[in-house]
């Protein structure tokens, strides 16, 4: 088994601490993403699981073993890194099984090892080359291939694509997923970047300033996010938010417009001030002009207006390909689908359900 257990995981430097006290379940076979902002804890918990940062408290269980002060050799994991780090002087071939021929390893293992591996990840018609005669993406699958050659119980991933160009990330996500389909291993993996964790992931875990704030399926949190922070993070482009105040029979959002929302949350005292939430493709331009146009950023199947209301608030709305797109600094009104707004305490950020 090669599940991962977290509990009560501490991290300090010195006086501050930067992971409080995480408890977390990966199971056996699972894609989990780690995800926030920069400095939100996720490589620092990552390179804790993988034995390269001390625990200050907790522990760490892989499998049934406890691993909290065991050495990173003897974690039964292995790590991929943001940069490639293959040895130049050496072929594909021999950059995939340098670690096993260091840990004592037959030829015939290591080849066999090489071979399967180069197989999974497309690369026997380089195995002879050396890493100047790849391309970014090639590299990134042979930094992956050593990994995979040493049969590890689980894969770490520190941000593996973050040196690719734009299209040689979505090209390497779905390497990456199909590796995962194939060997079923658990895996973890670090990213800033929600689009990765979204088409990625089986778990996602958001990270907040060494705190999770929330784990679950990427869908579950898009749709049911707990707080204001998940909602705005998961979700591209992010959801509009707005203040706003509840009524007697709703909510009153003047950065919206200033119909009064029936939304499907449980509402405060009258006058209570809470967060409004809506995403880009729950607002529709109408006839009015309660909104400034200040950018329409065309895509092709879809369009995003931006519009600064009234009250200062800056909102998106998704366009579809065939919906007319208003100019720039045209003014226009705004319609609401009040059933899928969600509202968040003004204060805590909670989420008002």
């Amino acid at each position: 088994m090669s599940d991962v257990t977290l509990r009560k995981l501490v991290k300090r430097y010195g006086e501050v601490e930067v992971i409080h006290g995480v408890d977390l379940d990966i199971s056996d076979g699972e894609f989990v993403v780690f995800v926030g902002p920069s400095g939100c804890g996720k490589s620092t918990l990552l390179r804790m699981i993988a034995g390269l940062e001390a625990t200050s408290a907790g522990e760490i269980r892989i499998g049934d073993q406890d691993v909290t002060r065991a050495d990173p050799a003897d974690r039964g994991v292995a790590m991929v890194f943001q940069t490639y780090a293959l040895y130049p002087h050496m072929t594909v071939e021999e950059n995939m099984g340098f670690g096993l021929k260091m840990t004592g390893h037959k030829s015939a293992e290591i080849k066999e090892k090489v071979r399967e591996a180069s197989r999974i990840l497309k690369l026997d018609d380089y195995l002879k080359r050396k890493p100047k005669a790849l391309s970014g993406g090639q590299r990134q699958r042979v930094a992956i291939g050593r990994a995979i050659v040493r049969g590890p119980e689980v894969f770490l991933f520190d941000e593996p694509l973050s040196n690719l160009d734009a299209e040689l990330r979505v090209d390497m996500r779905v390497e990456i997923a199909r590796l995962h389909k194939e060997i079923g291993a658990t895996m973890i993996y670090v990213t800033h970047d929600q689009v990765e964790a979204m088409t990625l992931a089986d778990k996602i875990v958001v990270l907040r300033g060494g705190n999770i704030e929330q784990a679950g399926a990427p869908m579950d949190l898009y749709r049911d996010p707990d707080n204001r922070f998940v909602a705005g993070f998961i979700g591209s482009p992010a959801m509009n938010f707005v203040s706003g105040s509840a009524a007697a029979e709703g909510v009153l959002a003047p950065g919206l417009g200033a119909q009064t929302l029936r939304v499907p949350a449980r509402l405060p005292e009258a006058g209570t001030e809470v967060t409004v939430g809506v995403r880009p493709q729950h607002l529709a331009l109408a006839e009015g002009d309660s909104h400034l146009v200040d950018l329409v950023e065309r895509l092709g199947g879809v369009s995003y207006a931006y519009l600064v209301a009234a009250t200062g608030d800056r909102l998106v709305v998704e366009l579809r390909e065939d919906d007319p797109a208003p100019r720039p600094n045209s003014r226009v009104g705004l319609e609401v689908d009040a059933a899928r707004v969600m509202l968040f305490d003004a204060a805590t950020e909670r989420r008002l359900r």
